[in-house]
């Protein structure tokens, strides 16, 4: 459930991104929505009397982390929406996204699910590559490759994130990566906000601001959360729905139309997820992890 909260949080970011560069610089939604964030991750670290650093052991993870999820999937996934792809396509193609996280979690964090966890995860990751390849011609489009990159970034930063919140809550591991983050991330802003040609609107702020507060933190909180109590692996593989819910907001919030193989993509994935979560041990980690 607290995965699934963090899903509903970022099925929201694709449309908050093209909202926000109705009026701004797709470079500057990247650094402003970390800063908008950073912000609110210092006043809480503040107000609950925790060091504003985090520890230097864990410094690599946080690193790791900021270059994900703060840079990498922001940075990339504007720049894909910016280049034409369609908030529904774009929807589609994070299916990818469990099925790297599970590999990350294997990797990274010792879980070792199971074959029928494994199959379901595949099968995920065919219906959104056939889905790509029959909607591009037979290839992935240079939008594709940025969203792809972007998913990457995304997974390695859950991974870490997913691995630090067994120890440390939620809402400290996203703020002590943006903290880490903010020597890049607050000063670029700054340059930005005078060197672009920014053209605020209602639309564009709403925009902006969802993708700061909630895309970039609040969501954070019952996600790592979430990934840390269920196994990264599994717990992740929720984010198969999220494809589905951004289908909705495209559709309801920005007139979007998609036709029935975007529909029947999203509802294969969302199958997949649901098997993935009925395999005993999809989350496990090994008897000798923390």
């Amino acid at each position: 459930m607290l995965a699934g909260l963090g899903v509903v949080s970022f099925s929201g970011s694709f449309p908050g991104t093209v909202f926000a560069m109705r009026g701004f610089d797709p470079y500057f939604v990247t650094f402003s929505r970390a800063g908008i964030a950073t912000l609110v991750a210092v006043v809480c670290l503040a107000a609950a009397g925790a060091p504003l650093l985090p520890p230097r052991e864990h410094l690599r993870a946080y690193l790791v982390i900021a270059v994900g999820v703060v840079f990498g999937f922001p940075l990339f996934s504007a720049l894909a929406l910016h280049g034409g792809a369609s908030t529904a396509h774009a929807a589609v193609l994070t299916g990818l996204l469990p099925a790297a996280t599970a590999v990350g979690a294997v990797l990274r964090a010792g879980e070792r699910p199971k074959a029928l966890f494994w199959i379901a995860c595949a099968a995920g990751a065919l219906s959104i590559t056939v889905f790509v390849l029959t909607r591009g011609s037979g290839r992935f489009a240079g939008a594709d490759l940025l969203l792809v990159l972007a998913l990457v970034g995304a997974a390695a930063g859950y991974t870490e994130g997913g691995r630090l919140a067994r120890e440390t809550p939620g809402w400290r591991v996203i703020s002590y990566s943006l903290v880490v983050a903010a020597p890049i991330t607050v000063p670029v802003t700054a340059v930005l906000a005078v060197t672009t040609d920014p053209r605020p609107s209602g639309v564009s702020l709403a925009g902006l601001a969802y993708v700061g507060l909630v895309s970039m933190f609040l969501g954070f909180v019952p996600w790592y959360a979430g990934l840390a109590m269920g196994g990264i692996a599994r717990a992740g593989q929720v984010q198969l729905a999220q494809p589905l819910l951004t289908l909705l907001w495209a559709w309801l919030l920005m007139g979007e139309r998609f036709g029935w193989a975007t529909v029947a993509a999203a509802f294969a994935v969302l199958v997949c997820v649901a098997v993935t979560q009925v395999s005993r041990g999809a989350g496990t980690r090994p008897p000798d992890s923390a």
